[in-house]
């Protein structure tokens, strides 16, 4: 609880230097590595009746999307998030778009769910007992303390052929943890010099929650597990979902590629064996 609590405080102070950083169309991260595996992994909306939720929306990126004909055009999206300030940010920037976007936008509401908190899931039902087609959840199980009442209430939240698809940084290459290495063989002159990286894992099936940094710059540290965020081994993150009958169909590994290379040596768009997100879907079983 303490640490689900200091988390939550640092999103609110954060928000402002997130909702920047992200911006209204994304950072790299969203266009090279998630926006293409949910583009793959979330059926495209255009009934009547499809409804998506997204948990953690943040400054309403995915929501945005989701809304929009890029992302399938759902009917209504319930955007949530468990920080008041991220939501004030998410509904700024869908107030400030035009044309088609604001008509999607529309469709678009806004909500404060603690998804740690099992009441606001019932709340949450209470209000849309059917359920929904999608629910998405971005680049957030990471910042998550307790996983259980989401995972207990997704069989509830999902219509019978809904589906929950999530990103996460990687929990082997990201949340782990490791190091960065980088070894330079020198070109004498006459070629490029060779470059070699790697990550080398010096703690993966027990990490703790530790304090560090989302985003350079930004005015208070999170509670995270690793380096990042809160750690979970693979085994342990899909368990929590299996064991409330949730199957999976789809998983994917995204990385950066040799397009994507940054200049500075050590940023992690540099290292294209390793990836960066992954990338799963869940559904109920039949």
């Amino acid at each position: 609880m303490e640490f689900h609590e200091t988390s939550q405080s640092s999103w609110d102070a954060n928000a402002a230097h997130w909702d920047e950083a992200i911006g209204q169309d994304g950072n790299k991260y969203w266009k090279v590595l998630q926006l293409p595996a949910l583009q793959r992994l979330i059926p495209r909306g255009g009934r009547p009746d499809q409804k998506a939720l997204e948990l953690a929306t943040g400054n309403g990126l995915c929501a945005r999307w989701l809304a929009s004909v890029e992302g399938g055009g759902y009917t209504s999206v319930l955007a949530t998030d468990g920080s008041a300030e991220m939501l004030k940010h998410a509904e700024r920037r869908q107030s400030s778009v035009d044309g088609a976007a604001a008509a999607a936008g529309a469709k678009t509401a806004y909500r404060q769910v603690d998804v740690t908190d099992s009441a606001a899931f019932d709340a949450l039902l209470a209000d849309e007992p059917a359920g929904f087609d999608v629910v998405l959840l971005n680049m957030a199980i990471m910042d998550i303390a307790d996983l259980k009442p989401l995972a207990k209430a997704l069989p509830r939240l999902l219509k019978p052929y809904g589906v929950f698809v999530a990103t996460l940084l990687h929990p082997v290459f990201f949340t782990s943890d490791f190091t960065r290495s980088i070894e330079i063989k020198d070109g004498n002159g006459i070629d490029e010099p060779e470059v070699t990286r790697g990550k080398n894992i010096r703690g993966y099936l027990h990490v703790p929650p530790v304090h560090g940094v989302a985003h350079w710059g930004q005015p208070a540290l999170q509670m995270i597990g690793g380096k990042v965020y809160f750690h979970r081994p693979i085994y342990e993150l899909f368990t929590i979902f299996f064991r409330e009958g949730l199957v999976m169909d789809a998983i994917e590994e995204p990385a950066f590629t040799e397009a994507d290379k940054a200049e500075s040596i050590e940023s992690h768009a540099n290292f294209t064996q390793l990836p960066a997100v992954l990338a799963f879907r869940l559904r109920r079983s039949q």
